[in-house]
C-alpha cells in the first residue's frame, strides 16, 4: 500500500470517523465539541514551531522540551496540538494563551493540507510514535524540517512498517531527524531502511519528570487527613474496564491481612469514572469519591480517583502501586511517576509501550510483573509485610530514575540545531 491508496482508504472509513467520535461523544463530555477542529477547520494563525504531543502522558513528557525550546527561541511563535481531550487540557494548563492550542486534524488529505497551509510552519516536531503518512508527506512537501522526537518503536509497530513498507519507508525517510529512547529502537529504524546518520539515542524524557514539591506536602496532608499515616495504602493508577475486578480482588484479599487498607483506583479516562464507581460499589466495598469530596475515614476500603491531574499527588500519598492497562491488550502506561515518589511498582504482562522502562525497574527490583490478581494481592502483601523488602524496592525506584536522567538535555541540544 503506497499513500495514495491509503489515503483513499481512508476516506472510504470518513463514516467510521463520524460514529467513532459520535461514540466518544455519548460517553465523554469532552467529545462534543471542537469537531471542526478534527476535519481541519480550525481558526489558526501562522507559526514557526509546530509540536504535536498526542494525548496527556505525552505531553507532560514534552512540557520541559518545548518550554526551554520557546525560552530559546523566544522571537518564534509555536503551536502545539494533540489529539485528546486530556493532552489539550495539559497544554492548556502549562501555556495557556504563551502557545496557539488546537487538535491535530485527522489525516484526511484536504483536512492535512488545509492545515499546514494556514499554519506554514518551519519546523514540525512529532513527539513519540504519533507518524501519520499525509502529515510528513504535506509537510515534507511545504520544506518543513520534520523531527520525530522521544521516539518510541516497538516490535510490534516496526513488524507493521515492514508488511507496509512502500507507505511507511518513503514516510520516515522524510524525517530528518529521529531521537529515539534506546538503542534498540535505533537498530529498529535502521532495519526499515533509515538513514542511521538521522538517527540518535537520548534516552527518554519520561526520566526527566519533575515531581512538584506542593504535590508531595499535598500528598501527606492528605494522608494525615485520612488518618492513614501508618495504614497500607496502594494506588491502581490508570485501570481500564476489564481491570477493575482484578484490583478490587487483589484488594479485597489485602484486606484479609490488612483490614485497615486503602485503595485508591484510578481510572484511565474520564467516561470510565461512573463505570469504576459501580463496579466498586457492587463489590461490596466501601467507596469514597475524590470528585465529591467525599469523607475518607477508618471504614473507606476504596476511594475513587475520578479527577484530572492528581494522579501524581496520589502516588505521593500511597505506598505502592499497580499501573493499568498491562492486565488486558493495551501496552500499558509510564510507570517513572510512581517510581519518583519511591513506590514499588506492578504491572501486568501486557506493557510493551514501556518495554524498556520496565525492564529498568524490573532488573533493578522496583517492579514486578505480575499475571493475575492473585499474584498482585501476594506481591503487596509481601512488601507490606517486609520493610527491608519494600525499602529496598523504594530505593531502587528512586535510584532506576535518578541515573537515566539527562535525555532532556540531549533531544534539545539536537532539535535546537534544526530550528534556525
Amino acid at each position: 500500500m503506497n499513500r495514495i491508496v491509503y489515503s483513499f482508504f481512508l476516506y472510504l472509513f470518513f463514516p467510521l470517523v463520524i460514529v467513532y467520535l459520535a461514540f466518544r461523544a455519548i460517553k465523554s463530555v469532552d467529545y462534543r465539541s471542537r469537531w471542526s477542529e478534527r476535519f481541519g477547520f480550525a481558526h489558526v494563525t501562522q507559526t514557526d514551531v509546530l509540536i504535536h504531543c498526542v494525548s496527556m502522558g505525552e505531553t507532560l513528557a514534552a512540557i520541559p522540551l518545548i518550554k526551554q525550546l520557546m525560552a530559546a527561541h523566544s522571537q518564534y511563535s509555536f503551536t502545539v496540538t494533540t489529539t485528546s481531550p486530556t493532552g489539550s487540557a495539559e497544554v492548556k494548563k502549562a501555556f495557556g494563551d504563551k502557545v496557539q492550542h488546537c487538535y491535530l486534524p485527522f489525516d484526511f488529505s484536504y483536512a492535512i493540507k488545509g492545515f499546514l497551509r494556514q499554519l506554514q510552519p518551519k519546523v514540525c516536531i512529532i513527539m513519540e510514535t504519533e507518524l501519520w503518512p499525509n502529515l510528513v508527506h504535506f509537510a515534507h512537501r511545504q520544506q518543513v524540517t520534520l523531527i520525530l522526537a522521544n521516539a518510541r518503536l516497538s516490535q510490534k509497530s516496526a513488524d507493521k512498517y515492514a508488511n507496509k513498507r512502500r507507505l511507511a519507508v518513503p514516510m520516515l525517510n522524510k524525517l530528518n531527524l529521529i531521537t529515539v529512547q534506546t538503542q534498540r529502537e535505533a537498530d529498529r529504524f535502521i532495519h526499515l531502511g533509515v538513514d542511521i546518520q538521522r538517527i540518535h539515542v537520548c534516552g527518554s524524557l519520561k526520566f526527566d519528570l519533575t515531581i512538584d514539591p506542593t504535590k508531595k506536602h499535598q500528598a501527606t496532608t492528605l494522608r494525615a487527613q485520612w488518618d492513614r499515616l501508618n495504614s497500607p495504602i496502594w494506588v491502581a493508577g490508570s485501570v481500564h474496564p476489564g481491570e477493575f475486578e482484578a484490583v478490587l480482588t487483589a484488594h479485597k484479599q489485602l484486606l484479609i491481612v490488612f483490614p485497615e487498607a486503602l485503595l485508591i483506583m484510578a481510572p484511565r479516562h474520564p467516561e470510565q469514572f461512573n463505570l469504576a464507581a459501580i463496579t466498586v460499589t457492587q463489590s461490596g466495598l466501601t467507596l469514597a469519591r475524590r470528585s465529591m469530596n467525599d469523607e475518607v475515614n477508618s471504614q473507606t476500603q476504596v476511594l475513587l480517583g475520578d479527577t484530572m491531574g492528581e494522579l501524581v499527588m496520589l502516588y505521593g500519598a500511597a505506598d505502592q502501586a499497580f499501573i493499568g492497562g498491562t492486565l488486558i491488550n493495551n501496552g500499558g502506561h509510564n510507570p517513572l511517576e510512581p517510581a519518583a515518589m519511591g513506590l514499588p511498582v506492578y504491572v501486568g504482562p501486557n506493557h510493551w509501550d514501556f518495554a524498556q522502562i520496565t525492564q529498568l525497574l524490573a532488573d533493578a527490583g522496583a517492579l514486578t510483573c505480575i499475571t493475575s490478581a492473585d499474584e498482585l494481592a501476594q506481591g503487596l502483601q509481601h512488601k507490606f509485610t517486609d520493610s527491608q523488602m519494600y525499602h529496598a524496592a523504594s530505593s531502587a525506584a528512586l535510584a532506576v530514575v535518578e541515573q537515566n536522567r539527562g535525555a532532556l538535555l540531549k533531544q534539545f541540544t539536537l532539535i535546537n540545531k534544526l530550528i534556525v
